[in-house]
């Protein structure tokens, strides 16, 4: 009886101060839930120049863990995460500049998909949604360029591994596979890779409903929303501070349309180190598409370009052609006719016919 007693008075205050600490700590991290981001997050120096951003940015409204998640969103795994930045952080081992490793870069990705559901239908339905096993484990392209370490420039950018830790054999024989199982089903190409989450801008406002006729004069001009992410630098280049390409035909400069989009594009879809057009992966517009941005016809998501024509031209052309049906690469891949430089003089190779000169 005297057994039991003692151990009856042992569990009630240990029952009682397991209690005290739930509440505790339910109290905690309930404030620490709902408080404002200038209180909570941002009282850490290592990402208060994150927070500051985000105040001047179009997600201003929203909390970091609609992004970031919390301490239990992930279960254990969360929970680990954020365990390890505060022991971190206490015993003054924490990085002033705070990258996300490529797992937290696809947990954020997922996150913004429950605003940007049509964006990411968009992205999903086009070639910017391939995963590493679609690019890396292509014997076509494999057998014909070796893998090398400026792959993950562009295929892989927020990649924890260099190309050698990630593929093998690096040669042009093969069979090549994915070191890394769990990675195999990763998009190369994430939301982060054009789009910065924490970058300086405005929402959109309403027009002076009052004046309609100044709506447009008076409209005020936006920033676009997109950056290039660097990987040797580790950040983010807004599309409006990228160069401007310079690309040559021959001897002739080509005119380039100036649009920040575009800029973002060129980054990957590059002509060589020369500059030349139509080099490696360059689609710089050329011949009567000539200054086109890749906007004027590219869906910026799902790159689709299907109705691109339309957008332009009438149902018939000066040829008394419908131009979806000319022979280009518009209307068939095989075509020697690429869409994108194709010329006049392509098909009139003797000039204009002159039964349309006077047109």
């Amino acid at each position: 009886m005297r057994q039991h007693s003692k151990l009856h008075k042992l569990i009630i205050p240990v029952i009682i101060l397991f209690l005290v600490v739930i509440t505790a700590f339910g109290s905690f991290y309930g404030y620490w839930d709902s408080a404002s981001p200038s209180k909570t997050c941002s009282s850490c120096h290592e990402i208060t120049s994150s927070v500051e951003i985000l105040a001047e940015s179009p997600h201003r409204n929203l909390a970091c863990k609609e992004c970031h998640g919390t301490a239990f969103s992930n279960g254990m795994h969360s929970l680990k995460e954020k365990g390890k930045m505060i022991f971190e952080h206490i015993n003054g081992r924490s990085d002033e500049d705070i990258r996300l490793n490529e797992a937290q870069i696809l947990e954020v990705m997922n996150n913004c998909t429950r605003c940007h559901k049509t964006e990411q239908a968009r992205w999903l339905s086009g070639g910017h949604s391939a995963r590493y096993k679609d690019i890396f484990l292509n014997e076509k392209h494999n057998k014909t360029e070796q893998l090398n370490f400026d792959c993950l420039r562009c295929h892989g950018m927020f990649s924890d591994l260099n190309i050698g830790e990630l593929i093998g054999p690096l040669n042009t024989s093969g069979p090549w596979k994915i070191k890394i199982n769990s990675t195999e089903s990763n998009p190369v190409i994430p939301c982060l890779a054009c789009h910065q989450i924490h970058l300086l801008g405005s929402t959109h406002q309403n027009p002076d409903y009052s004046n309609p006729q100044n709506a447009s004069y008076n409209r005020i001009t936006h920033n676009p929303v997109v950056s290039f992410y660097n990987r040797h630098d580790k950040t983010h280049i807004p599309a409006e501070n990228l160069p401007l390409l310079e690309v040559w035909d021959c001897n002739r400069p080509v005119n380039v349309s100036s649009d920040p989009i575009m800029r973002n594009c060129i980054q990957c879809h590059a002509p060589n180190g020369k500059h030349e057009a139509g080099t490696s992966d360059d689609r710089t517009p050329r011949g009567v598409h000539e200054g086109f941005s890749c906007t004027a016809c590219h869906d910026p998501h799902s790159n689709d370009a299907r109705q691109s024509c339309a957008k332009c031209h009438p149902a018939v052309s000066h040829c008394k052609l419908d131009v979806t049906t000319m022979n280009t690469s518009y209307k068939d891949r095989q075509s020697p006719h690429n869409i994108h430089w194709v010329s006049c003089t392509d098909c009139h190779i003797n000039g204009r016919p002159l039964n349309r000169q006077k047109r």
